[in-house]
């Protein structure tokens, strides 16, 4: 009886998959498996209509019907596409939007710049504690950081090289400096070292309990040794209990199932350990570990070269016979042009873009000087084990410390296979 009732729904399967006609490039399949089409992407929607009735009579909108209207009209935002329309991540908009918006009423005046160039960071960290605290993954920085990149470089063209002070070498320089930004950031959101689980570590017919099964029906712990290894020998020397939770902490992971190495982290955001895992940034949407940190390191270095050498040639093209610092706080007659006023809006964008992403830059080169990530750092914090320097810009654990030079030559060797020594020299 068994056997049949798991054949018969096989069979039914089969049968019908034959009758599904393919999708155009207009249709798609919601999240209730249901064929819709694009043009009905917001018609039948119980949770927005009442929603728009509740607003119209000024009643408030209960937390989880707002939830619910954001998952639909998510779900339904697709393009039109080949086999299908594809589904685009609501997040990536805001900043395709609202950024030249901004910038351009930013340049209707001195005090409009103000209050814009103050507000935007502001709703930026908002936006962010608002997203870490819900532990989502989110577009939305990695679309504004990208979209800054074009919009600027589009303002310079248009607004900046007519002007005639832009020979072809300095525009060929920083077009150069615009694709290595970008061939960084493609470099840096490769795999950072995800811990996987092996797929052939199961091994049925023992049921003992250094064999027991994760939740996938797999074994999938795995350690630097052997990624069969009973757990009771990776939980440290005889003269650590079997149950202590810092040994337990430090070398399984509860949520994936596994064995992680020294200075490896469970991400809560990306939902995996990674290799002596940094930190999640937010600007390229995804971990910073073992294997990018070093292309994470490359992308800021050249944006920032790349940025500071962009601001000067519009300083020096719309502020002419001043210093780039003076002309940053004083160029008379900017806000006489739309066009200067533009350029120059787009400036101090920059220069706070620019400002932020120094000091990231600033304290990873500190980080690698003593040898700590930044999550080391903020587990050392919260426990108080590190000793904090210069009004604690500097947090130096001390643990993996060995000198200015051997880090900095272990963080360039990071990611590389390890060496192994001939038989005939071990022997």
């Amino acid at each position: 009886m068994t056997q049949k009732g798991g054949v018969k729904p096989g069979k039914k399967n089969k049968a019908e998959e034959p009758e599904l006609e393919p999708l155009c490039c207009c249709e798609y399949i919601d999240r209730n498996g249901e064929k819709n089409h694009v043009a009905a992407c917001l018609c039948d929607c119980q949770d927005l209509d009442d929603g728009c009735d509740r607003w119209i009579t000024c009643k408030s909108v209960q937390p989880e019907t707002c939830e619910r209207i954001m998952d639909t009209v998510s779900d339904r935002l697709r393009i039109p596409w080949l086999r299908g329309a594809k589904k685009v991540n609501i997040s990536i908009l805001p900043p395709l939007i609202l950024l030249p918006v901004f910038l351009r009423v930013a340049s209707w005046h001195f005090l409009l710049g103000v209050v814009v160039l103050t507000s935007l960071p502001v709703l930026a960290l908002w936006y962010y504690y608002l997203t870490h605290r819900r532990k989502e993954q989110t577009l939305f920085f990695l679309s504004l950081g990208l979209f800054s990149l074009g919009y600027m470089y589009y303002v310079f063209l248009q607004e900046v090289v007519p002007r005639g002070r832009v020979g072809p070498t300095r525009l060929a320089l920083l077009t150069c400096g615009l694709f290595l930004i970008l061939l960084a950031l493609c470099r840096a959101k490769k795999n950072p070292g995800y811990l996987r689980s092996p797929a052939g570590s199961e091994r049925p017919g023992s049921g003992g309990p250094a064999e027991r099964p994760g939740p996938g029906g797999q074994d999938k712990a795995r350690g630097p040794l052997s990624s069969r290894a009973p757990r009771e020998e990776l939980r440290g020397p005889p003269g650590v209990p079997a149950g202590s939770p810092a040994k337990v902490k430090e070398d399984w992971c509860a949520k994936c199932q596994l064995v992680r190495p020294a200075r490896a982290w469970h991400c809560r955001i990306c939902g995996i350990c990674v290799r002596r895992m940094d930190h999640h940034c937010v600007w390229i949407n995804s971990c910073v570990g073992e294997s990018n940190h070093q292309a994470f390191i490359l992308a800021l270095s050249v944006f920032l070269l790349t940025s500071v050498y962009g601001i000067t040639l519009t300083l020096d093209t719309i502020c002419r016979d001043r210093s780039v610092f003076t002309a940053l706080f004083y160029c008379p007659g900017v806000y006489a042009d739309y066009s200067s006023a533009l350029a120059f809006t787009c400036v101090w964008y920059s220069v706070i873009v620019t400002a932020g992403m120094a000091y990231i830059f600033l304290i990873q080169l500190i980080n690698i000087s003593y040898n700590v990530t930044e999550r080391e750092v903020q587990q050392a914090l919260r426990q108080k084990t590190g000793r904090r320097l210069l009004c604690g810009l500097i947090v130096d654990t001390g643990q993996y410390n060995r000198g200015f030079l051997r880090n900095w030559h272990q963080f360039s060797t990071l990611g590389a296979p390890p060496f192994h020594h001939p038989a005939e020299d071990i022997v």
